[in-house]
């Protein structure tokens, strides 16, 4: 698969920082920048700076009364009037100087990716500033102001008339981007997460399939806790194979959530970095498959920065560019490791893949590949029984 692809960022997106001791943490656009620079695989030709989002891209999806809470919420004193209305000031969206700015220029970084597709000539494009999946219309949540990715949706619906396809493999459920198009036929989105039972945001079962003429165009995958690697890959390709099939999407985007990781201290899958490398490489395919190629790649969760998340982020953009089989059986630079070890309290990874001693064995194992085996089939129900008339 060939494609032209284009690396959004500036120095600008790292402005989105909550405080010092804040999970997210946008270092992580750093260490993995430089581990593609240092490998030879990313060169400032391959960059394309983003614009600021101006507000009625915003509006596309946030209403005016919330876009105006967090301009004076990133300048005011006090944020406790906005807390329980809007969700900013609070533990895990806490407002900061020069939020709405800050917020606007990842928004901004995902409607680039897609103006490079639908306008510049490129096939892929890479944001990995955006993915804030968790924004809502009128409120923050889950450390996500404005919600980039469904902006950027919205935005190909109404610019490009695309039928798009999101596709989600953060720990945590898409929430908002499911909610704002979740009566929309010409809308589709797929989310493997971690079970709502034990993590936030609480949604994504399998029952929430759309409303009026969008349903049966939200599928969800709520993985169970500790699952690993072949049971979540399994589930992944199953999914992603047969909904693109289903809706034959004029574009994908997908957001590349790097949380569900063993080393991740907020979530509770058992995975390594060998899903990381099949996510992105499926994508490729199926957006050559159904999409002409076109394919828009974000960022989002990711919480161990240091050991995770560059090799993670670093394989999307090595797909993307047919670089990965190149490089992936060669060590992690050691340069780039001595570069960063002093700052990462862990011991910074030699290799792209991990051993399986990292963590212990799982007790429930068979038990849990078999609830996630059922998941994903009763998941797929609408489309066994609406468009393959196939008993289940």
């Amino acid at each position: 698969m060939t494609g032209k692809a284009v690396f959004v960022y500036s120095q600008e997106q790292l402005s989105y920082r909550f405080n010092e001791n804040h999970p997210f943490n946008q270092k992580r656009l750093e260490t993995t920048n430089d581990l593609l620079f240092t490998l030879g695989a990313l060169k400032e030709e391959d960059i394309v700076k983003p614009r600021l989002a101006t507000e009625d891209e915003l509006l596309l999806v946030h209403t005016r009364d919330y876009v105006e809470a967090v301009k004076k919420a990133s300048s005011s004193q006090s944020q406790a009037s906005f807390a329980s209305t809007y969700g900013l000031g609070t533990e895990d969206t806490p407002s900061f100087p020069s939020m709405h700015e800050a917020a606007s220029w990842l928004v901004g970084g995902t409607l680039t990716a897609v103006d490079c597709i639908f306008n510049k000539g490129y096939d892929h494009a890479l944001n990995l500033g955006g993915g804030l999946h968790h924004g809502f219309k009128g409120k923050a949540s889950g450390f996500c102001i404005y919600n980039d990715s469904s902006i950027a949706i919205e935005y190909m619906r109404k610019k490009y008339d695309a039928r798009v396809l999101y596709i989600d493999t953060d720990a945590h459920h898409g929430d908002g981007v499911q909610w704002a198009f979740y009566d929309d036929p010409n809308v589709c989105t797929l989310s493997l997460h971690e079970t709502g039972r034990y993590l936030f945001p609480g949604t994504g079962s399998v029952s929430e399939r759309g409303s009026g003429e969008g349903y049966g165009y939200s599928f969800n995958v709520p993985l169970e806790a500790f699952t690993e690697d072949e049971s979540w890959l399994q589930c992944y390709e199953k999914a992603i194979t047969e909904v693109a099939e289903y809706f034959r999407p004029d574009v994908i985007i997908t957001q590349n959530g790097a949380d569900s990781h063993f080393y991740d201290p907020l979530t509770h899958l058992c995975s390594t970095m060998k899903i990381f490398h099949e996510i992105p490489r499926l994508a490729h395919k199926i957006a050559h498959q159904y999409c002409e190629g076109r394919w828009i790649a974000v960022g989002g969760g990711g919480y161990d920065i240091w050991r995770v998340v560059p090799r993670a982020w670093s394989l999307v953009w090595l797909e993307m560019t047919n670089q990965t089989e190149s490089v992936i059986h060669s060590p992690i630079p050691k340069s780039w490791i001595d570069r960063w070890q002093t700052s990462s309290p862990e011991k910074l990874p030699e290799t792209w893949f991990d051993d399986y001693s990292i963590y212990p064995d799982i007790p429930r194992k068979k038990e849990i590949e078999k609830k996630n085996e059922r998941t994903v089939q009763k998941a797929l129900e609408p489309i066994f029984k609406q468009h393959k008339n196939v008993p289940l």
